[in-house]
């Protein structure tokens, strides 16, 4: 929940006017270019540490030198305020010296290796992370973007501090953007609302998230953001006597119960109210929470007992109880969360939080630099280090920028699940997260291998959402792979990163297998033997690296997968192999020659592909005439889509043989097939009672299966009807039998077999 903070004590003059936070450092042009500015932040640090900080303003003043923002102010302003925000937190020297010098590398041209002269290696490769990459390298802004996003997201999970400076250089950015033009304010305030807020929120800190949000909303909708805060204002007076009067009755229960304790009010920010209006189409009049309260106290016990005086003096909302300490957020934030029934009727939340709470709940991450302990360090460590890790997962399995940023989008929700495993491990997960997502969060062998699961001990389907409190059991299978449609209900990027990744992986070791037997019969034509390609030592090895290079591919496995989805044609590899095996001495075979170099219809001969049902993603066969085994049947080598299978009637297929024939190869059926094969059957039947029950007795009796069925529903009872199946058969002999089977079910006027459209 978004919320700005105030305290009671001084409740009439802190709600007399909604601003954006100022920032922290406000000096003239001329002093906000000079060290002092920043001293006075730093005396949390030794007397060396100041000193190298010092060194690192001197450098980064040097390599602004005559730069200029938008605004007319020296360029050196904006690292003298990121630096004095990270100050506010008190990161240590290293942190702050990186905040002033993290324009160097990119505005300046200098370069990490003088950096890590000058400043030794941590601080260079702080600066680093958060150094955008050139522009140059990339075919589309889009693409830059992304690939920027991607290397200071994953310098983050090595290193915590690197999204602290880049969060604070995006806050000061945000503060002092007025000089922009409207179209690049805007753009940048997208920017941070889709990525920059949600990150601040996934770390805990709540206060950059809250200004954040508060300075995009204001730069996207400005005329919005003006008619709310107009609202808000003219609601504090409407409601100040409210307020007071519930100020008054709170302090007085707690002192009659003995309980010292912090009240302070807060208030809803006017994004936060914004988005309420819009997702519960409300009206500003009729969004009752905007203001609440916040009751700190010393000890986790004193949680629950002031839980206890606040519902004895105002009854409380029913179902409007939750407990984030039992079960804190992902980001470390707890406290007790009630709603009550105002002295008015209205509902007001009061939130119970200790001290130290309060301060993981306003500075997340950046609070364990400001309090250090004894185990600071391990906790500042383990502080969204899951969220940290399953970047690095996500990238391992994502090379690609684009997808690597849409992963990271996902994760970065505001609402979360709460769930258990069997053994009452928590674990937390988007909202609308399905077991399969639970199942990669628990390891990605579990997700790879998850064929059921069990919700609270009942089975249920792997697209179910979960809920909090829900105990999920997973039940695996040695054999099971991930299923494609997963990524149709998934939740998690972790989840959907793993799947895409295991499913990429198969179709190139699938299309890997298919290059190779093409290619082998491509050969064969030639009337010569495919090379082996199993000895790295021999001469072979040398002759397929010297057939890479030809190709233009890096290694052989990459000039194979490109065989076998078509984007290279194999009779043309083939040949170019023929003539280099000869080079080396060795002559076409006699016998490979007498098969044959043209197959039917003039289609140079590849040899034959021979079709089992078994050959996954890299062999399709044609939704437009479903082959089964029996037909004729030709194979086209789509660019990049694998071999796609058709009938050899079939018109569609005839059509791309006439515009790309070098691409179309002899495919047969193979003796022993691996299961069975859609065809699809038309029906004129009569639209009687209990029609679809007989058709399904007449199918299961010809031990076929039906797969689809699609019907005219306007056919009148009684009429005469339409109706298409998708059946699942083993041949054209067993298809006959089931057509049989049909004409002789009574509502069947006639039947077919449905061939693709000329």
């Amino acid at each position: 929940m978004g919320l700005r903070s105030f305290a009671v004590a001084r409740l009439p003059a802190a709600l007399t006017g909604l601003q954006a936070r100022k920032p922290a450092l406000e000096p003239t042009e001329a002093e906000a270019a000079s060290f002092d500015t920043l001293l006075h932040h730093l005396s949390y640090l030794p007397r060396a540490d100041i000193k190298r900080v010092r060194e690192a303003y001197k450098f980064a003043d040097e390599a602004h030198l005559g730069q200029f923002r938008a605004s007319g102010e020296p360029y050196i302003t904006h690292p003298i305020a990121v630096a004095g925000i990270c100050a506010e937190w008190r990161l240590d020297a290293q942190a702050i010296m990186a905040a002033l010098m993290h324009d160097a590398m990119e505005d300046c041209g200098i370069t990490k290796t003088e950096l890590i002269e000058r400043f030794e290696a941590p601080t260079a490769e702080l600066v680093d992370g958060l150094t955008k990459l050139d522009k140059l390298q990339f075919s589309t802004k889009e693409e830059s973007q992304a690939e920027s996003f991607r290397k200071m997201l994953l310098a983050m999970a090595r290193d915590v501090r690197v999204i602290l400076i880049k969060l604070a250089d995006r806050l000061h950015n945000m503060r002092t953007m007025s000089a922009m033009i409207p179209e690049k304010r805007r753009r940048i305030a997208r920017e941070t609302l889709d990525i920059y807020a949600p990150i601040a929120h996934r770390l805990g800190l709540n206060e950059i998230y809250r200004e954040l949000q508060e300075l995009s909303f204001q730069y996207i909708y400005p005329w919005r953001f003006e008619a709310l805060s107009k609202a808000i204002a003219k609601a504090r007076g409407n409601r100040r006597d409210l307020v007071s009067r519930i100020e008054r009755d709170v302090a007085k229960a707690f002192a009659e119960a003995g309980q010292k304790v912090e009240i302070h009010g807060r208030e809803k920010t006017l994004f936060s109210i914004y988005k309420k209006m819009r997702e519960k189409h409300l009206s500003f009049a009729q969004v009752s929470d905007i203001f609440g309260f916040r009751v700190v106290v010393d000890e986790l016990p004193q949680c629950y007992l002031a839980l206890g005086v606040l519902h004895q003096l105002y009854k409380p909302q029913p179902g409007r109880f939750k407990d984030y300490i039992a079960i804190p957020k992902p980001n470390g934030y707890q406290s007790l969360h009630t709603t009550l029934v105002s002295p008015l009727g209205t509902p007001v939340e009061f939130q119970m939080r200790t001290t130290a709470m309060h301060m993981i709940a306003e500075k997340g991450v950046a609070a364990h630099w400001l309090y250090k302990n004894k185990d600071g360090e391990n906790t500042r460590n383990q502080l969204s280090s899951r969220w940290m890790q399953s970047l690095i997962d996500i990238q391992d399995e994502t090379r690609d920028a684009n997808e690597f940023l849409e992963h990271v989008k996902i994760d970065l929700f505001p609402d979360a699940v709460y769930v258990f495993t069997p053994k009452s491990r928590i674990l937390a997960l988007p909202r609308g997260a399905t077991p399969v997502d639970f199942a990669y969060a628990i390891h990605s062998d579990v997700g790879d291998h998850c064929v059921a699961a069990k919700v609270n001990g009942e089975p249920v389907p792997l697209r179910v959402q979960l809920h909090s409190g829900d105990v999920v059991e997973i039940i695996t299978a040695e054999s099971a792979r991930p299923n494609p449609a997963w990524l149709s209900f998934v939740h998690t990027g972790r989840a959907r990163s793993k799947i895409r990744h295991f499913l990429k992986n198969l179709e190139q070791e699938e299309s890997r297998e298919l290059g190779v037997k093409m290619l082998s019969q491509a050969l064969r034509a030639e009337g010569m033997a495919l090379p082996s390609l199993d000895d790295e030592d021999n001469d072979a090895a040398k002759l397929w690296q010297e057939l890479a290079r030809w190709s233009g591919n890096r290694h052989v496995d990459e000039l194979l997968i490109e065989v076998g989805l078509g984007r290279k044609i194999a009779t043309i590899v083939a040949k170019k192999l023929a003539r280099m095996l000869s080079e080396h001495g060795q002559r076409p075979d006699a016998v490979l020659l007498s098969l044959g170099r043209f197959a039917a219809d003039d289609v140079p001969a590849q040899g034959q592909v021979l079709i089992d049902g078994s050959e996954g993603a890299s062999v399709r066969l044609a939704t437009c005439c479903h082959p089964i085994p029996g037909d004729a049947i030709k194979g086209y080598l789509g660019r990049g889509e694998g071999l796609m299978v058709h009938t050899a009637e079939c018109q569609v297929g005839r059509r791309l043989f006439q515009r790309d024939p070098a691409h179309w190869i002899a495919v047969d059926w193979a003796d022993e097939l691996s299961r069975s094969f859609d065809a699809a059957v038309g029906l004129l039947m009569r639209n009687d009672k209990g029609v679809l029950a007989q058709i399904a007795t007449a199918v299961s009796s010809a031990e076929a299966d039906i797969a689809h069925i699609t019907m005219n529903n306007e056919a009148q009872e009684g009429a005469p009807a339409e109706m298409q199946l998708l059946l699942r058969v083993r041949d054209r002999l067993h298809l006959a039998e089931v057509l049989r089977t049909l004409k002789r079910s009574p509502p069947v006027l006639r039947a077919w077999r449905v061939k693709p459209l000329t």
